[in-house]
Parts: C-alpha cells; sequence; structure tokens
C-alpha cells in the first residue's frame, strides 16, 4: 500500500454520534404516516441512503407521494428535534486536525442531504481542514453502492492505493471496495468486528485511532498495521 496522502471520511457514527438519531427520526415519522417499524430494524441498515432504507422497512419508494413525504417529515424531525443534542465523538477534531497538520487531505462521503451534512460538519469543530464534502446530492446511487466514494475521491485527484476510506457501517466498506479503496472501520457506529468485515484495521472511533496513528494503516501502509488491539463492546457494538 503506498502512503497514504488523502482519506475519505463518513460522518454518521464515524465522527459524530448521530446513528440512533437518524434512525429514531425515520421511525417516528414512519409512525405518523401508519408504518409502524422496530427501531432494530431501522437501526442496522443507517448507513444506506434513506433511497433504499425505506423501501427495505416499508415498501415504499422514496420517490412515491407518500415515500417523499415521509422523508421530509424525517428530515424535519431529525433537524429540528435531534440534531441540538448530537455531539463528535471523543478525539474526531483532534484526528482531524492531526492528519491535516500532517499534510493528509480529508474529504467527506456521506449519504446524508447536504443541509443535514453541513450542520453536522459543523459539530466536528475542526474549521479549515475538510476539503470538500460529498452528499446524496452528489450523487445518483447512495451507499452501499460507490456512486458517492467515487465522487469525493475525484475531489481528491489522488490515485487510488493512496487513499483510505473511513467509515463505522458494512456499507461504507462495501462502497469503498466498489470504488476501489480499503477501508479503515470504527466501532463507534454500533457493528462489531464481524460486521465490519473487509475493512483492513477496525478502531473504537477517533480517539482511538489518534491514539494508534503511528501504527495505523494511513502512515504505516496496510502490510504493517492490524487491527488494534481493543476487545469488542456489548451490548452498544451489537450488529453482526
Amino acid at each position: 500500500m503506498a502512503s497514504i496522502r488523502g482519506v475519505i471520511f463518513d460522518v454518521d457514527g464515524t465522527l459524530i454520534d448521530s446513528n440512533d438519531a437518524h434512525a429514531r427520526a425515520w421511525v417516528d415519522a414512519m409512525e405518523e404516516f401508519g408504518h409502524k417499524v422496530q427501531f432494530e430494524e431501522v437501526r442496522r441498515r443507517i448507513g444506506m441512503g434513506g433511497d433504499k432504507l425505506l423501501p427495505q422497512v416499508t415498501g415504499i419508494s422514496i420517490e412515491s407521494p407518500e415515500g417523499k413525504k415521509m422523508s421530509a417529515r424525517c428530515s424535519e424531525i431529525f433537524m429540528k428535534q435531534l440534531l441540538p443534542e448530537l455531539r463528535a465523538f471523543p478525539g474526531t477534531k483532534e484526528l482531524l486536525e492531526e492528519l491535516h497538520r500532517r499534510g493528509i487531505k480529508i474529504v467527506i462521503a456521506s449519504s446524508a442531504q447536504k443541509e443535514k451534512l453541513r450542520e453536522l460538519l459543523k459539530l466536528t469543530g475542526a474549521n479549515g481542514v475538510i476539503e470538500s464534502a460529498t452528499s446524496s446530492s452528489d450523487a445518483a446511487q447512495s451507499k452501499p453502492d460507490p456512486d458517492i466514494v467515487e465522487a469525493a475521491l475525484g475531489n481528491l485527484d489522488l490515485p487510488h492505493d493512496e487513499v483510505v476510506m473511513i467509515g463505522d457501517t458494512p456499507y461504507d466498506v462495501e462502497a469503498a471496495a466498489r470504488a476501489g479503496l480499503r477501508t479503515i472501520g470504527f466501532r463507534s457506529g454500533g457493528w462489531t468486528d464481524t460486521g465490519l468485515t473487509g475493512a483492513i484495521a477496525v478502531y473504537d472511533g477517533p480517539a482511538d485511532l489518534l491514539a494508534h496513528l503511528d501504527t495505523s494503516p494511513i502512515v504505516v501502509g496496510a502490510e504493517g498495521a492490524g487491527t488494534a488491539p481493543q476487545a469488542e463492546k456489548t451490548p452498544q457494538q451489537r450488529y453482526v
């Protein structure tokens, strides 16, 4: 693996502790429209785009009149009721700033809508270190399709082997692989190491990667780095 010169970050569950909030917004919006869906059914799909999540749990296309209304209501619940309570994971600001200090380019690849993504990125507190952010509006297909990752990769203008994706769900790992990239996984989004199969290394979250940065694939390459030694945690890391 060549020296890493660029990192593509997911946001929800990777930098910001927001996966539960997204799931709650969907569940509440669906219920308002008469669709009773279990929280866990939605929660384990957070990380894929709403265009895939909604039909999987309700059978309703997000492009249908009802689907559009449900999606809009979900966004309203998230932005007005849940976003004000969200926080970045410990170490998020420091990790982003340290990568920037080392000359590594940082871009974002998120399935979130542009308005949500803008507000979520404010929570990182890392001003001026993110070069660009791609959202659901910048790609035809959401994760786990590779479109959003490919758009972010285009903004980096670096060879594939000089870029790594960092995400917290199997959908990040799959999207990156389909775009020809390796992934570093974070357990912070709620997935076990088994759920993050395919990642070249797995860490608890931003603070854990920062603590092990000098032995991580970002610095030493895939051949010389491995999974951080922390044990998996339960029940928070419950998805498989």
